[in-house]
């Protein structure tokens, strides 16, 4: 089963797409650290738990690694820093389409994968078809979430 560790926005996308529990289908488990769970996701998205979002620590050892990283990565916020952490901790992929999370997890030698990725993993897997993902991108974007949607369309026609 694949490890990912997701940032708060991937989360919220998904919530958005109406596309959680068919995430959640996937052969993956989820996870993020507790700290950004409390802080981003427990007030209006606690209800990814019960879909199978699990919440983890770091260790002391990635503490000390996230405020090295805060200041090579001024531009990238503490939380999203905190992910980061967890998914070198974890030596896992990370999800986030936040540009400068990327790029310093890119340096820090993490594989990254976004949104669009996701969705094509639902599609490619059977989870969603092609409509649904078409229809979920839809309310992401009615919603104000950001992404390339002409990229994002463009893949989809692909699949």
């Amino acid at each position: 089963m694949l490890l990912l560790v997701s940032d708060a926005n991937i989360l919220i996308d998904m919530d958005e797409g109406g596309l959680l529990a068919s995430m959640f289908s996937l052969d993956c488990q989820f996870i993020v650290p507790d700290i950004l769970f409390t802080e981003e996701l427990e007030e209006l998205h606690a209800h990814v738990l019960d879909l199978g979002l699990e919440q983890k620590s770091l260790s002391s050892e990635s503490m000390i690694a996230t405020v090295r990283m805060a200041q090579i990565y001024k531009r990238t916020s503490r939380n999203d820093l905190f992910a980061l952490s967890l998914a070198k901790q974890e030596h896992c992929p990370l999800l986030t389409d936040d540009k400068h999370l990327k790029e310093a997890a890119e340096k820090e030698d993490i594989i990254v994968h976004g949104t669009i990725w996701l969705v094509e993993e639902l599609v490619r897997t059977g989870k969603i078809s092609a409509h649904i993902a078409k229809s979920a991108y839809e309310k992401m974007e009615q919603s104000g979430r950001r992404l390339p949607w002409k990229t994002a369309i463009d893949r989809l026609k692909r699949l």
